[in-house]
């Protein structure tokens, strides 16, 4: 009997521990703190060692302090549910994603450097993006996207190019503009090439 209750001391307190590494991570996430494992693991009160074991990498924590932060698809355009016209919820898309990437800054970015130097972590990144762009194009799925499937993948591809969070940093780190201007800058190019796909189906 004592040594079951001590297992099961031992199991709740790896799940405080666990919890608390995840909680530590989403709160300097959601900050806009720079995010790194040995940050995590001060503001968890454990060792960076501790911290290693129940993560092998800071991609894998950073996916489970994401996990469930950002709604889905459906969820997210909401307000522009009833909206036909893809340009207006291209725009809303590309708006809510990029404000929440700069909300989400510290843990995007760290998430992308690790993504760089292991490309085969690339899949701990959420994909939110797709999902919104399918969400938002979907009113050209029946038309653009029967008359022409290649040119309504390639939109696609330019909007997944426009709408992330890599081209958000390079408008604001190498082009120097604000975080607003680079958002607005994004929703100009992204509504540009939806409204060019739009007149192709009006005058096909």
């Amino acid at each position: 009997m004592a040594t079951a209750q001590t297992d099961t001391g031992r199991s709740n307190q790896k799940k405080r521990t666990r919890t608390a590494i995840v909680d530590a991570a989403r709160a300097l996430i959601g900050a806009g703190s720079e995010v790194t494992m040995p940050a995590i693991a001060r503001a968890a009160l454990v060792s960076e060692a501790t911290a290693y074991r129940y993560f092998p990498d800071l991609p894998s924590l950073i996916g489970e302090a994401l996990a469930g932060v950002w709604p889905d698809p459906v969820d997210a355009l909401r307000p522009v549910a009833d909206s036909r016209d893809p340009v207006e919820r291209v725009a809303f898309a590309c708006e809510f994603l990029l404000r929440g990437i700069l909300a989400r800054q510290g843990g995007v970015r760290a998430m992308m450097a690790a993504t760089i130097v292991r490309p085969d972590t690339e899949s701990m990144r959420p994909g939110i993006r797709f999902g919104l762009i399918d969400h938002a194009l979907a009113p050209l799925a029946d038309t653009l996207g029967a008359a022409d499937p290649d040119a309504f993948t390639q939109l696609k591809r330019s909007l997944a190019v426009v709408v992330g969070a890599d081209a958000l940093f390079t408008l604001t780190d190498q082009l120097g503009l604000t975080p607003d201007e680079a958002v607005a800058s994004a929703v100009r190019t992204a509504t540009t090439l939806t409204e060019a796909a739009v007149r192709v189906v009006a005058e096909g």
